[in-house]
């Protein structure tokens, strides 16, 4: 298997770290590697967006000033084959909202290592057939 573009974005160094530690080389055993990439702003995130090759992408809700929820609103809206968003949100009672960002899967805060890589490794096995179908 190749590797898979994986993005992580938050403004904030330390949840960026424990978004890594949690995919590790690889989230599951049966997921392909992940390269991760790190972006700590919204437009940084655009850019690699726009650029192309991203696979997936792990959104912190709670960054700022730009939270993960509206950013994953906005790519679903603008970007064509927009990669599937794990969204971390604040509270268990936002979940609401992360249905209305279009989130393809999402856990809270607190980084649940074990949640983040279970969530990561399910979007990850089924991006292969996603760019399959769109390059028909």
């Amino acid at each position: 298997m190749l590797a898979m573009k994986v993005v992580v974005y938050s403004h904030d160094a330390d949840t960026r770290a424990e978004m890594r530690l949690a995919i590790g080389e690889r989230p599951a055993p049966d997921a392909p590697e992940a390269e991760i990439i790190e972006v700590a702003t919204s437009p940084a995130l655009f850019r690699l967006l726009d650029a192309g090759g991203v696979d997936v992408m792990v959104l912190d809700g709670e960054a700022q000033p730009a939270g993960g929820m509206g950013v994953s609103r906005q790519a679903k809206d603008e970007i064509y084959h927009c990669p599937p968003v794990l969204l971390i949100i604040g509270r268990a009672d936002d979940q609401w909202l992360a249905t209305w960002s279009r989130a393809d899967a999402v856990i809270a805060h607190p980084i649940d290592p074990v949640a983040l890589a279970r969530e990561l490794a399910a979007l990850m096995r089924a991006r292969p057939a996603a760019r399959a179908i769109t390059a028909q």
